[in-house]
């Protein structure tokens, strides 16, 4: 009786239907079905108030991406969103992925997902040295703030819900209403 287990492999990954988002963690291929329209529409949302405001002229030089394929200690993540300093990622790259850890990525949690990106992602971002990570609730119409502390811990900066204009790290030099996520 053979128990090994197998591992998965990138030719997993291109093996995987359309309809799904496809990553490797640890060995492991995990497939979630597309984001339903709520969620793409926060998500859209956030990447427009970033992008718009924090790109080449703003405060700030960042690259931001929708649903970036990340190649990093032999893991394949794909974030709702992520950007990265100028700095660090001068171009965007012409390969179908990167393999540049990310200052900043943004999750938006559904409920099929919140458990997978809160207890199987977050910790390879931390470990990986992502600077900052957002979870947007897009249910319960909130919006948590992390920064990965020296010793590679998340750190919660904030939980925001409501109308008032919030500036959550890294992107605290210009606010935004929280709820303009939400409204259809």
């Amino acid at each position: 009786m053979n128990t090994a287990r197998k591992f998965a492999t990138y030719d997993d990954i291109l093996a995987s239907p359309d309809t799904v988002i496809a990553e490797l963690i640890h060995g492991t291929l995990y497939q979630m079905p597309r984001p339903a329209p709520r969620h793409s529409l926060s998500a859209v949302r956030i990447s427009s108030f970033v992008d718009g405001r924090y790109r080449s002229g703003g405060p700030g030089d960042w690259l931001v991406l929708s649903e970036p394929e990340i190649h990093l200690s032999g893991h394949v993540l794909v974030p709702d969103l992520a950007a990265w300093r100028r700095e660090r990622l001068p171009t965007v790259p012409s390969e179908a992925h990167i393999d540049i850890a990310p200052d900043w990525i943004c999750e938006v949690l559904s409920p099929g997902t919140t458990r997978y990106d809160r207890t199987v992602k977050m910790p390879i971002y931390a470990v990986e040295k992502v600077a900052y990570a957002w979870l947007i609730d897009v249910q319960a119409q909130t919006l948590e703030a992390y920064e990965r502390d020296e010793k590679g811990r998340w750190v919660l900066l904030g939980t925001f819900a409501g109308s008032e204009p919030v500036y959550p790290p890294p992107f605290d030099a210009l606010p935004f209403a929280l709820d303009d996520l939400w409204v259809l």
